[in-house]
């Protein structure tokens, strides 16, 4: 079963926008100019099962595996704790 994020940040914080806390000249921001995974649930459908428990969002993991080859992360469990921490992710 394919998971999905149904819950946007915004909503978890109160008073509180990723916006204004990432800067206009991070990486990031200008690798997600040009990167558009919009398409990326509707072309993997097929490849996950319709009962069991929900995956994790496939478009999240594309992200997380850009993050980690930009910046040079190897190991997954790394990349899991820096996205954890680190806002801009």
């Amino acid at each position: 079963m394919m998971g999905e994020q149904s819950v946007m940040q915004e909503e978890l914080f109160y008073g509180f926008s990723l916006e204004r806390h990432v800067p206009a000249d991070h990486l990031l921001r200008a690798i997600d100019r040009f990167v558009d995974l919009s398409a990326i649930r509707q072309h993997l459908a097929p490849f996950y099962s319709p009962i069991g428990r929900p995956s994790i969002d496939p478009e999240l993991l594309i992200r997380m595996l850009i993050v980690g080859y930009c910046f040079g992360i190897r190991s997954e469990r790394r990349l899991c704790e820096e996205v954890h921490l680190n806002l801009a992710y």
